[in-house]
């Protein structure tokens, strides 16, 4: 049974929100974005209420396809020139300063993760599911209509192969 646009944001606004939460809990401090905000904007880069899914899987992938980008522009706008670059934002209240290697370390993953998913694209979406969705090696793997077993070894060769390219990249 094929759910609307409307009853698939409705039933997984709660899960998308947690793994929201959950991004949004690695990034650095002063981040701009609220759970609220990611899923928000993730819904409407997914086309809102005019899209179409093939179920959970499919939304839960292109979810997760967005969430990746906005945090990718999020880092992008972060180190932009015309954003203040590489100064440091200091707040007010107690000088906290933002850790600065999060928006690096997310664009090396982003630009490694784009040549995996060239060579290996359901490993590469695996670890979209994972890391920028938040989900479980079971979740992600009844996702993807794979064992967990596989998905394991995925995921095991996906990292061992993004340390390896971001390494050589660095």
């Amino acid at each position: 049974m094929k759910e609307t646009p409307e009853t698939l944001l409705e039933s997984l606004y709660q899960d998308l929100r947690r793994l929201a939460v959950a991004k949004l809990r690695a990034e650095p401090a002063g981040a701009t974005l609220s759970p609220t905000v990611l899923v928000h904007e993730a819904w409407l880069r997914l086309g809102g209420a005019e899209a179409s899914w093939d179920g959970r899987g499919h939304f839960y992938s292109a979810a997760a396809e967005a969430m990746r980008r906005i945090l990718i522009d999020q880092a992008r706008r972060r180190k932009a020139a015309r954003n203040g670059g590489g100064l440091v934002r200091e707040e007010l209240e107690g000088l906290a300063l933002p850790e600065e290697g999060k928006s690096d370390e997310i664009l090396a993953i982003h630009e490694a993760l784009d040549a995996l998913e060239q060579e290996q694209p359901r490993k590469a979406e695996l670890v979209k599911l994972r890391y920028f969705a938040g989900l479980t090696g079971a979740e992600a793997a009844a996702m993807l209509g794979i064992s967990e077993a596989t998905a394991e070894r995925d995921w095991t060769f996906a990292r061992a192969w993004l340390r390896r390219k971001m390494a050589e990249d660095a």
